[in-house]
Order: structure tokens, then C-alpha cells, then sequence
């Protein structure tokens, strides 16, 4: 049984792309969401310096991040709009190094739920190749939400 999704307001994740746009750690570290939609979602990151660790690889850290980010995204659609959404945990697995470049991580919401949802993320470089993957449990938050001005669905 296939369950229906009310209709996604293009409005309101625009607006939500701006928000994430302009915050404090998104901006400090690079990444931007580039797209978004029930079940997905892509992040984008372009390393330069501030990336590296000392021998010259991107840190591990930054790519624990896009998987954090893509996993909640990736979940963020289904949700209320006036519920919040936090990981409860997060695994990963670092396949082979980042270099340089543009990263792109990919989200995919593999079960959305009202109180859990579990998402999967995969990072790849510019030529496609497989640099990590990761797994996180998601906990929907009643009434922490944040209000943008703009309905999150549209009716039917």
C-alpha cells in the first residue's frame, strides 16, 4: 500500500534553503543544501583549506558532517511543520580519502516515521566515486519546530 504525500510548497523550502543559507555553521564550513524533497536530499561542499587535516586529506569530521546533514534532511520533509528533528545517532564508514574538489552527499530517508525515522547518506566526488556512507536514527521533536512564514505543504 503506497501512502500518499500531501504536496511539498517549493515556497517554503526555498526559503528554507535561505535560511540554511545564511547559518552560522553551514556558512563557517561550506556546505549549502542543494536540494530537497520527501525522502531526499543533497548537500553540497566545495574543500579548499579549511577542509584539510595535516596530511593534507579532507577531515573526517567534514565528511561525518555531510552525512549528518543529508540523513536530517533527507528525513525533514515527512515531519510536521511545527515539529524539529535531531539525530539520536550516526554511523559512518570512510571508504577511501577526499582530496579536493566539489563532495556531494546524497540523503535518502529509508523509513520516515512519527517519532523515528531512519535515513542513509553516500558521499561522492566529482568523478562519481564512493568516499563514504553512513546510517542515522532520527527523533521527530513535537512543537520545536521553527516558523519560516511559509506553509510547509500545499493543500490538495
Amino acid at each position: 500500500m503506497k501512502i500518499e504525500s500531501p504536496a511539498l510548497n517549493r515556497a517554503y523550502f526555498e526559503t528554507l534553503q535561505q535560511l540554511v543559507e545564511v547559518a552560522s555553521f553551514p556558512r563557517l564550513i561550506g556546505m549549502r543544501l542543494e536540494a530537497i524533497d520527501f525522502d531526499s536530499a543533497t548537500i553540497v561542499i566545495d574543500i579548499d583549506e579549511r577542509h584539510f587535516q595535516p596530511f593534507r586529506i579532507v577531515h573526517g569530521g567534514v565528511l561525518a558532517t555531510l552525512i549528518d546533514t543529508a540523513t536530517f534532511w533527507a528525513a525533514f520533509a515527512r515531519i510536521p511543520q511545527d515539529a524539529g528533528l535531531v539525530n539520536i545517532d550516526l554511523k559512518l564508514n570512510y571508504l577511501q580519502p577526499a582530496i579536493a574538489g566539489r563532495l556531494r552527499a546524497e540523503g535518502r530517508c529509508i523509513r520516515p516515521g512519527r517519532t523515528l525515522s531512519y535515513s542513509e547518506a553516500h558521499i561522492y566526488n566529482e568523478q562519481g566515486e564512493l568516499l563514504a556512507h553512513g546510517t542515522s536514527t532520527l527523533m521527530t521533536l513535537p512543537g520545536q519546530g521553527f516558523d519560516n512564514g511559509v506553509p510547509k505543504f500545499t493543500s490538495a
